[in-house]
């Protein structure tokens, strides 16, 4: 066999391929490095930005609300009373309430000081440490205070040791100054949830001295240069602090360095899919001749066993449509069979009406002349008899018409209603007698009207059947609600199911009747089924008729 011959460059690899490979597996990762460090570095500047805003907002929260407790506090007629008149029993009225107010708003210590200084009220007046007593008067938010309304100051508790923020408001009684209101706020609980953070959390005052730190060492000094990190401030209102958030960058770089690195392997991957890939275009060009020849023959062979499936498809496509025909039609044969049992009765339940309307109104034209009044009545009969005439022929028409297929929300005291409307000619011929549940209201399930009722029909016509004869026959039908389906069943009082017709009792063309299909049942099952529901015969039971289960999925 002939060699095809194959281009000089697709032999060996060029020197200018070989250079723009080189160039790939240098420029390809430093670029998806780059791209990669920078989306990460954003997406860690904007999750910086969001985490700053929102430990300002928290922070913010914490001291309106601290805010609010001295405001209200200063304006409280007790606090004012105890400043002006003094006396054992209001400093501890008003120490009380202050201990009520810390427990509620989460604060640390909320304290009343005279216009000298020192403390005549205390959230903490039952505790060993109580600030009652105690000169502040040299305490910067005091002066603040006394001066400008309101004051605040972070620093060491005197008593306590602890740092915290000092939130005071003055206390005034007609324009005078009488004292300041003062709230403690610590944030061990802020700077514990700051500290569990991945990044670093802290809070600045203007000097850049560090109030707040998720790191508690840092506290009061300068806040050391932190390399390798991203930052995001905000502003913590009503003071002059700064909120800074800092985020590691390492993790970005070590994600950019991965992707760089896996973008390398990549290329080089590439080079050498490429080196294979031409290798075996040379092994490929060698069997390109025979291989060739060899598909004509495959092409020639696929393309005539392709028209032989085409059109043995086409045949079996055309079978199915002929044998979903044929179902339908089966479906229709058996609703139309089973009308035909009942159209004898149709016949007696329209012609009765009829004689009674024929009747009433040869009564009404006698009567016309001599006395008006019974002629509303008779029409008012005659009126009630048409209805009834029209009332069976609408079941019986909506009966006999095919199923469109659509399934939806059937109720159920509708179905058993016009199942018992197609067959009340029956009951009434053989005095049979009924045992109907009470339905709740509103129950329906998922079927459609014109096929739920065929599957009843067909029930409720076998159990006339099995009872012909009989002195006592009795149909019960019985429902049962459940969560998610409906189960409705119908009992006979016949001799029950021979166990031989029990075996094949949903066999096609199985039937005991001398004039039946043995389709009924068949297609009933295959209706329930085709609903997501089943159609069941029950076990005998000694001395009973036959009983079937219907299960139907509930309508929501």
């Amino acid at each position: 066999m002939a060699e095809i011959a194959l281009p000089r460059e697709s032999r060996r690899l060029p020197h200018p391929a070989l250079w723009l490979l080189v160039l790939a597996l240098i420029a390809l990762p430093w670029g998806a490095g780059r791209v990669m460090q920078d989306r990460m570095l954003a997406q860690l500047d904007q999750d910086a930005r969001i985490a700053a805003e929102s430990a300002a907002l928290t922070l913010d929260s914490i001291l309106d609300r601290q805010r609010a407790v001295a405001t209200v506090l200063s304006v409280d007629a007790q606090v004012i009373d105890l400043l002006v008149q003094g006396g054992a029993d209001q400093d501890h009225a008003v120490s009380a309430k202050m201990d009520l107010l810390r427990e509620e708003t989460q604060s640390d210590v909320i304290y009343l000081m005279n216009r000298d200084g020192r403390a005549v009220a205390a959230s903490n007046w039952e505790q060993a440490t109580s600030f009652i007593g105690h000169d502040y008067g040299f305490r910067t938010y005091f002066r603040q205070a006394m001066a400008q309304g309101t004051g605040q100051e972070y620093a060491l508790g005197t008593v306590s040791g602890r740092p915290g923020l000092y939130l005071a408001h003055d206390v005034r009684a007609g324009g005078a100054v009488l004292g300041v209101v003062v709230v403690k706020v610590e944030f061990d609980a802020l700077e514990a949830a700051w500290a569990r953070d991945s990044g670093a959390t802290h809070v600045l005052d203007a000097q850049g001295r560090v109030m707040l730190s998720g790191q508690p060492a840092l506290r009061f000094g300068p806040l050391p240069e932190a390399r390798g990190s991203l930052e995001a401030r905000a502003a913590v209102r009503g003071t002059d602090w700064r909120l800074l958030v800092r985020r590691p960058v390492a993790e970005a770089r070590r994600i950019a360095a991965l992707a760089a690195g896996t973008t390398a392997l990549a290329v080089l991957l590439a080079g050498v899919g490429v080196g294979l890939i031409l290798a075996r275009l040379r092994r490929a060009a060698r069997r390109a001749r025979a291989e060739a020849a060899y598909r004509a023959d495959l092409e020639r062979a696929v393309e005539a066993r392709t028209r032989d499936l085409s059109e043995e498809m086409r045949e079996r496509r055309t079978a199915e449509q002929r044998l979903v025909q044929l179902q339908s039609d089966l479906v229709q044969a058996n609703k139309l069979a089973t009308l035909g049992q009942v159209s004898a009765g149709f016949a007696h339940e329209v012609n009765q009406p009829l004689a009674t309307i024929r009747l009433l109104a040869e009564n009404g034209r006698a009567m016309l002349d001599r006395d008006p009044a019974p002629v509303a009545a008779n029409l008012d009969r005659i009126i009630g008899m048409t209805d009834r005439i029209g009332q069976i022929t609408a079941e019986l028409r909506n009966f006999s018409r095919k199923a469109t297929g659509a399934v939806g929300a059937v109720a159920v005291a509708d179905a058993i209603q016009a199942s018992l409307m197609l067959t009340a000619s029956r009951r009434r011929t053989s005095a049979m007698a009924f045992d109907l549940p009470d339905l709740p209201p509103g129950l329906a399930v998922r079927a459609e009207a014109v096929r739920l009722e065929q599957i009843l029909v067909n029930l409720l016509t076998n159990a006339h059947d099995a009872q012909e004869g009989r002195p006592d026959p009795r149909i019960a039908i019985s429902v049962r609600a459940e969560a998610d389906r409906v189960v409705l069943t119908i009992r006979d009082n016949g001799p029950g199911l021979a166990p031989a017709m029990a075996a094949q009792l949903f066999t096609p063309f199985a039937t005991d009747k001398p004039q039946g299909l043995g389709l009924g049942l068949v297609i009933s099952r295959d209706i329930a089924r085709d609903f997501g529901g089943e159609l069941e015969a029950l076990p005998p039971e000694p001395s009973a008729g036959a009983a079937f289960r219907l299960t139907l999925p509930r309508a929501a």
